[in-house]
C-alpha cells in the first residue's frame, strides 16, 4: 500500500504563448493544452455535464499545437518545444505513435483531411512536413517534406487545410501575408500581402508587427478565406483571384481580432473573439458590421472553435417533457427564438457551441443560442507555479505563487480562487504568509524586489527594493517576529527588514543566495542557502554579517534550506547535487545524506507531527518522504509532469500536503496511509498519552510512529477538558487525518442530529451541505438578505408586453367586450402576450388557469427558460420541477424544491391532483429522497465519498451515508460517525472487520486484536485475525491471550479432544486452525463439506461457517506441510 495519495486536483488553465492548443472532437469532447499537459473533457451522459476524463502529460516541453483527428475520435495529436509530436489513444490511455527530432518546433499541426493516418506540421519558413504515422519503424518512418509548401519569405503562424479542395492548403505568415499552395502543382503558390499590392515591396519592418492570427477556409466555397491579421482586422479573401472581397469593420480602432470561426447552423455566418476584452462577435459575410457583441469575459480571447455536435445539443437541451403532442400555442402562432435588433436588422442567434479560451487561462463552452455557459473554468495558473504554502490561521486557504505573475488564494475544500493579485508583477518565485491572522502575504519576485500584498484591501500595500533588479528567489517572514522579512536574493545579499521597510541586517555572500528560513524554536535564528554549496546559520542578535554556523558538503548549489520545526537544532537542505542533507547545529555536523533524486532537489518539508518524517520535491517530477532516521525512503510519486517546486502542510490537517509544479498544477496529497496504525489504534480505544509522544521522547525506527506536533498536544489538552469525550475525540481525530473537503460538514451534520441547535453551529455549517431542517429557512434568509440589499437598486416599472398585428389585438378585444374570455386568453396566447392571459384565466375557471399555466411551463421547459419554473410551483407540480432540474444536474436546486414540498410549502392544487398522465406521481418524501440520493450519487462519482454521506446525513439517513463511506473506502470516518450516532452497528461492524484486514497487511496483529475487542466483535472475527498471523510460536501466544483465546499447545489439545465429537465439527476445526497443525483442521473441514454436499437437499447455511473458518488458513503454512 503506497503510503502517500493524492486526493485533490488544481488543473492548469490553457497556456496563452501558442494559438492552437485547443480542439474539439466529433464525439463531443473537448481539449485544451497547459504548459505542459493536455485536459481532456467528456459530456457526462448521465449527468450532462462535462468532467475531466484524462490527462496527458507525455511532453517535457512547452506544448506548441494539439489537433484531434477528424476521422478518429480517440486520436489527438500534440507537439511541443522538445522537438516531438505524439498521437495519443484517448480511449486506451496510451501513446499510438511518436516521432522524435522534428528539427524545430512545430508552430502548428493539422489532419490530411483526405488520409485519416497522415499528420502535417511547420516550423518556422516550411517546408511542410507530412507525417504517416501509421509505419512501423524508425522514429522518423512515414516523413516526407511537400516541396510545394516550402520556400516561404516569411515564418509561418498558421496553416489550414481546405476541406474540400485535395491537396489545397492556407498558410499565414508573421509579415502578415498569407500563402496558398495546393500539394503536388508547384506552380499553384500565390501569395496576398495585407496592404493588397502583389509585389512584395511592403516594409518588413511594418509588416512584421501585423502577424496572421488565424485563418479558415470558408466552408461553403472553395476560393473564400477568412482572415484575421493584428493590424488589417478581418477580410474575406477570394484567393484564387488574390483580391479581398470584404473587409470587417471593428466598433473601434483599438479592437484587435485573435481568433475566429465558422458557423455551420448559419451559412455564411462566423464568430470572433476580441484580444483585449472578452467579447464575442457574430458576423455574417454579407455586411461589414457585426450582427451582435457578447461580452463573455474581462480578459481577451485567445483561442475560438465552433464545438456543433447533435449529442451535445441533446443533452443540453434535454427534459422530461410529456410525450403527447404540446398544447400550448395555437395554430396561429409563430414559434421563434428570442430576437435581438441590432441596427434595425433582425437578429436571431446561431445554435452551436463555442469552446472559448482565453488570455488569462480560462476556459469555456459556450452555448451561443441560449447566450449562457455549459461549462466555464477560468481560474487556474497558466504558467509554472513556484511556491504554495496553507494560511496559518485559515490553513483551509492555500495561496500559490506563478511564472504568469499572479498570487492565487484557494479554498482547498472547493478548490475554487477566492483571491486574485492584480498581476504585472512579472516571475514571483516565493511567497510567504503574514503570521497569526495578517491578512498579508509577502512575496519575491524576479525583477520587481519583493512587495506585501494585503488580501482584504486587494493591493500592493509595500515593496521592497533592496536587491535592486536583482532575482529575489525567497522570502520568509518570522512567525516568532511579525516585524521581521528576510529574503535571499541574486545580489549576493540576504536582506532581513521590517515591515515598515528598515533593513536592520544585510548578510553579504560570496555567491547569489537561494533561501532562506527562520528557526521555529528561536526566534532570531536565520539560515540561508547558497550557490556556493554552503549552509550558513546567522544569529540576528549578534549584529554580525558573518555565519556563526556554517555547513559544508554539498558538491554544487544549495537552493533550498529548512529548519525542523520539532527537533531543535535540526536543518535539511536541498542542492543541485541531487541529495538532500540533514544537519545538527548542535553539533556542527551532517547526520544524514538522503539519496535518491536523479534531478535537482528544489521543495523541501519537514512534516509537523512526525519528525522524523522529511518530503522533497525535484526536477525529476518526483516527490519523495524520507525517514530521516536512517535515511530511507518510504516512498516516491511521479504524478506531476515537470519539476515540483513548492511544498506545504495543511496545519489542521497534518498528514495533508500540497505540492506544486513546473506543470502548472496544485496537487493535495494524503499522508494518512503512514500513520494509518495510529487512527486505528485511536478507534481501538488505545490511551492518547501512549500515541502523543512528549517532546523529549526517544524516536526509534522500528516503533509504531508517535505523534509530536502542536496540534495533537492540543487535541490531547481538550481531550482532558470535554464533557462528552468520546464523540469529541473521534470528531477531532477524524477531522485531523481527514482531507479537506467535507469532513467539517459531515461532523457538523452529526452534530445536528445529535440535536445541536442552528445557532450553536460554526458559520462554516451554513456554506455546506445543510441539514434538510435547516436547508429552507436558511434559503430564505439569505433571500432576505439580498432584498434587503437590491430592493432600493430596481424601480417601479412594469413588464412591457410588445404589439403584434392589430386585428388580432382588435379580435381579442372583441372576444373580452363580449365576454367570451376563454377565446380572448387563447387569442393573447397566439401573440405571445401569454402574462395577459394568464391574469384573465381565471375568470374562466381555476382548471382552465391551470391547464393554462401547464402550457406555458411546457413552452418554457422546451425554451431550456427557468421562467418554466414559477408555473410549476404555481401549480403544484413538485414532480415536474424536480425532473426539469435533474435533467439539467442542478441536483441541488432539485433537493432544495424538493424539501421545500415536503415541509409543505409548496402545495399540489386539487385540479394538478388529478392529472396524473397514466402513472402515480411519487408522494413529497419520495421526491425528496429520489433528489437526496441522485445529489449523493453525483457527489460519490466525483470522487467525494464524504460529500455524499453528508447528503444522506442531512435527511439523517444514517445507513445510506455509512454506506457511501464504505464504498469511498472512509473506513475510519464510518467507524467514528457510526459509534457516534448509533443505530447502524452492522455498518460498522463491516468497516471495522475491513479496518482489521488492513491490520495485517500493517502487520499490527495487536492493534486489530484491540480495535475488535472495542467494537465487541465475536469470537469468530478474532479467531480469523489470529489464524492468518505470521509470527514466532511465543507471539501468537501473546496474540492470543490478548485476544482471550488458548495458547497454542492448549489449541492443539482441545482440537484433538474435540475430534471424536461429531457435534463440536466447527470448534474442532478452528482450533486446529489455530494450532501448530492448522492442515488437519482443513482435512476435517474439507470431508464435513463433501459430506454435507453428498446430501440431496444439502443449503448453503449448512456450510457456510465451515467454508468461512476454512478461508482463515494461510496457504504458505499449508505449502510448508506439502
Amino acid at each position: 500500500m503506497s503510503i502517500i495519495k493524492q486526493v485533490s486536483l488544481l488543473s492548469a488553465g490553457c497556456q496563452p504563448w501558442y494559438r492552437d492548443v485547443c480542439d474539439c472532437s466529433r464525439d463531443c469532447s473537448f481539449a485544451y493544452s497547459s504548459t505542459l499537459a493536455t485536459y481532456i473533457y467528456k459530456l457526462d451522459d448521465q449527468y450532462r455535464r462535462f468532467k475531466l476524463d484524462s490527462v496527458i502529460c507525455e511532453h517535457r516541453k512547452t506544448i506548441s499545437a494539439i489537433a484531434w483527428n477528424p476521422h478518429d475520435s480517440n486520436l489527438i495529436a500534440s507537439s511541443s518545444a522538445d522537438h516531438t509530436i505524439i498521437v495519443y489513444n484517448v480511449a486506451q490511455q496510451k501513446v499510438e505513435a511518436k516521432l522524435e527530432d522534428t528539427k524545430g518546433v512545430p508552430c502548428c499541426i493539422g489532419w490530411c483531411p483526405f488520409s485519416p493516418d497522415t499528420l502535417a506540421f511547420i516550423q518556422d519558413r516550411g517546408p511542410l512536413f507530412l507525417w504517416k504515422y501509421s509505419l512501423q519503424g524508425d522514429s522518423n518512418t512515414g516523413v516526407q517534406p511537400c516541396k510545394d509548401c516550402a520556400g516561404f519569405n516569411s515564418a509561418v503562424t498558421v496553416f489550414r487545410y481546405h476541406h474540400k479542395s485535395f491537396g489545397k492548403i492556407a498558410f499565414g505568415h508573421t509579415d502578415g501575408s498569407i500563402s496558398i499552395c495546393v500539394q503536388g502543382i508547384k506552380s499553384q503558390k500565390h501569395i496576398l500581402y495585407p496592404d493588397e499590392r502583389k509585389d512584395g515591396s511592403s516594409s518588413a519592418e511594418q509588416d512584421h508587427q501585423n502577424p496572421v492570427h488565424n485563418l479558415l477556409w470558408d466552408p461553403l466555397s472553395s476560393d473564400y478565406l477568412l482572415v484575421a491579421n493584428f493590424k488589417h482586422g478581418l477580410r474575406l479573401v477570394d484567393t484564387q483571384a488574390l483580391t479581398v472581397i470584404m473587409t470587417f469593420t471593428l466598433p473601434s480602432i483599438a479592437a484587435r481580432i485573435s481568433t475566429l470561426a465558422w458557423m455551420s447552423s448559419g451559412p455564411g455566418m462566423f464568430i470572433t473573439g476580441d484580444m483585449n476584452v472578452g467579447i464575442l462577435r457574430v458576423w455574417t459575410v454579407a455586411r461589414s458590421s457585426p450582427l451582435h457583441s457578447l461580452k463573455l469575459k474581462k480578459t481577451g480571447f485567445h483561442s475560438l472553435i465552433a464545438f456543433e455536435s447533435d449529442q451535445l445539443s441533446q443533452a443540453c437541451s434535454s427534459a422530461k417533457v410529456n410525450s403527447k403532442k404540446t398544447d400550448y400555442i395555437s395554430s396561429t402562432s409563430e414559434v421563434c427564438t428570442k430576437q435581438a435588433t441590432a441596427a434595425g436588422v433582425t437578429y436571431t442567434p446561431p445554435t452551436g457551441h463555442a469552446l472559448c479560451a482565453f488570455s488569462d487561462g480560462g476556459v469555456g463552452l459556450y452555448d451561443l443560442g441560449k447566450q449562457k455557459w455549459v461549462f466555464l473554468r477560468d481560474q487556474g495558473h497558466i504558467e509554472t507555479i513556484f511556491d504554495c504554502k496553507f494560511k496559518p490561521d485559515n490553513s483551509d486557504l492555500l495561496a500559490t505563487a506563478s511564472f504568469d505573475g499572479t498570487i492565487k488564494v484557494w479554498d482547498v475544500n472547493t478548490m475554487e480562487a477566492v483571491h486574485t493579485s492584480s498581476g504585472n508583477e512579472g516571475i514571483i518565485y516565493h511567497l510567504s504568509w503574514a503570521p497569526a491572522d495578517l491578512n498579508c502575504i509577502a512575496a519575491a519576485t524576479a525583477r520587481s524586489g519583493c512587495f506585501i500584498w494585503d488580501i482584504g484591501k486587494g493591493k500592493i500595500i509595500k515593496r521592497f527594493l533592496e536587491h535592486g533588479k536583482s532575482s529575489v528567489y525567497c522570502i520568509a517572514w518570522n512567525q516568532k517576529e511579525s516585524q521581521r522579512i528576510a529574503s535571499a536574493g541574486g545580489d549576493n545579499n540576504c536582506v532581513v527588514r521590517l515591515v515598515d521597510g528598515t533593513v536592520i541586517a544585510k548578510l553579504k555572500h560570496p555567491a547569489a543566495v537561494f533561501g532562506c528560513d527562520w528557526s521555529e524554536h528561536n526566534k532570531d535564528m536565520l539560515a540561508t542557502s547558497c550557490d556556493d554549496k554552503i549552509v550558513r546559520v546567522f544569529y540576528m542578535l549578534a549584529n554580525s554579517e558573518h555565519a556563526l554556523k556554517v555547513f559544508s558538503g554539498h558538491t554544487a548549489k544549495v537552493f533550498s534550506v529548512r529548519w525542523s520545526p520539532l527537533k531543535d537544532g535540526i536543518i535539511c537542505s536541498g542542492s543541485d547535487d541531487m541529495t538532500v542533507r540533514v544537519w545538527d547545529y548542535t553539533q556542527e555536523a551532517c547526520v544524514q545524506v538522503l539519496r535518491g533524486h536523479t534531478g535537482p532537489v528544489r521543495g523541501l518539508l519537514w512534516n509537523p507531527e512526525l519528525p522524523h518524517l522529511l518530503i522533497s520535491g525535484s526536477w525529476d517530477f518526483s516527490i519523495r518522504i524520507w525517514d530521516t532516521r536512517d535515511g530511507s525512503c518510504l516512498g516516491e510519486v511521479k504524478d506531476h509532469a515537470a519539476d515540483v517546486y513548492g511544498l506545504t502542510c495543511h496545519p489542521a490537517r497534518p498528514m495533508i500536503m500540497a505540492s506544486a509544479s513546473r506543470d502548472s498544477t496544485v496537487r493535495i496529497w494524503s499522508l494518512c496511509p503512514l500513520v494509518s496504525s495510529l487512527e486505528i489504534s485511536i478507534l481501538a480505544g488505545k490511551p492518547l498519552r501512549e500515541l502523543i509522544a512528549s517532546s523529549d521522547a526517544p524516536l526509534s525506527a522500528d516503533s509504531m510512529p508517535l505523534l509530536h506536533g502542536t496540534r495533537s498536544k492540543a487535541l490531547l489538552l481538550q481531550r482532558g477538558n470535554d464533557n462528552d469525550s468520546k464523540q469529541k475525540l473521534l470528531q477531532r481525530f477524524s477531522q485531523f487525518f481527514t482531507a479537506p473537503g467535507g469532513a467539517t460538514n459531515l461532523w457538523n451534520l452529526v452534530d445536528v442530529i445529535r440535536g445541536k441547535a442552528m445557532a450553536d453551529m460554526p458559520e462554516s455549517y451554513s456554506k455546506g451541505i445543510l441539514h434538510i431542517k435547516h436547508l429552507i429557512d436558511s434559503k430564505t434568509s439569505t433571500a432576505n438578505q439580498l432584498e434587503m440589499v437590491n430592493v432600493a437598486r430596481f424601480g417601479a416599472g412594469g413588464i412591457g408586453t410588445p404589439s403584434r398585428e392589430e386585428r388580432f389585438h382588435e379580435a381579442a378585444n372583441i372576444y373580452l367586450q363580449v365576454g367570451n374570455l376563454q377565446r380572448y386568453c387563447e387569442m393573447m396566447v397566439a401573440l405571445g402576450e401569454w402574462e395577459k392571459a394568464l391574469a384573465v384565466a381565471p375568470g374562466v375557471s381555476m382548471p382552465y388557469w391551470e391547464s393554462l399555466a401547464r402550457r406555458r411551463s411546457e413552452q418554457l421547459v422546451s425554451e431550456e427558460s427557468d421562467d418554466a419554473v414559477a408555473f410549476l410551483v404555481a401549480i403544484g407540480d413538485v414532480t415536474a420541477i424536480v425532473d426539469y432540474y435533474t435533467s439539467r444536474s442542478k441536483l441541488n436546486e432539485a433537493v432544495l424544491f424538493a424539501a421545500a414540498a415536503s415541509a409543505g410549502a409548496i402545495k399540489r392544487t386539487a385540479f394538478s391532483a388529478t392529472q396524473t398522465d397514466g402513472f402515480d406521481s411519487p408522494s413529497n418524501p419520495e421526491l425528496l429522497q429520489m433528489s437526496i440520493d441522485a445529489l449523493a450519487e453525483c457527489y460519490f462519482l466525483d470522487g467525494s465519498p464524504i460529500l455524499a454521506a453528508c447528503c444522506h446525513l442531512a435527511v439523517n439517513d444514517i445507513q445510506k451515508a455509512l454506506c457511501k463511506l464504505l464504498r469511498g473506502n472512509e473506513l475510519e470516518l464510518a467507524v467514528s460517525v457510526g459509534t457516534v450516532l448509533g443505530g447502524a452497528d452492522q455498518l460498522v461492524a463491516v468497516a471495522v472487520d475491513y479496518l482489521s484486514q488492513r491490520c495485517e497487511k500493517l502487520l499490527k496483529w495487536n492493534i486489530g486484536v484491540s480495535l475488535l475487542k472495542n467494537f465487541s466483535h465475536t469470537e469468530q472475527a478474532l479467531v480469523r485475525l489470529c489464524c492468518r498471523c505470521a509470527a514466532s510460536a511465543a507471539e501468537l501466544d501473546d496474540l492470543y491471550a490478548h485476544a482471550g483465546l488458548p495458547s497454542l499447545d492448549e489449541c492443539l489439545q482441545q482440537a484433538k479432544a474435540l475430534r471424536e465429537s461429531p457435534a463440536d465439527v466447527h470448534d474442532c476445526v478452528k482450533y486446529y486452525l489455530l494450532s501448530t497443525s492448522p492442515e488437519v483442521g482443513l482435512e476435517i473441514g474439507v470431508a464435513f463439506i463433501k459430506a454435507a454436499m453428498s446430501d440431496s437437499d444439502w443449503t448453503v447455511d449448512a456450510i457456510l461457517e465451515m467454508v468461512q473458518l476454512l478461508s482463515y488458513v494461510r496457504t504458505q503454512i499449508l505449502q510448508k506441510h506439502k
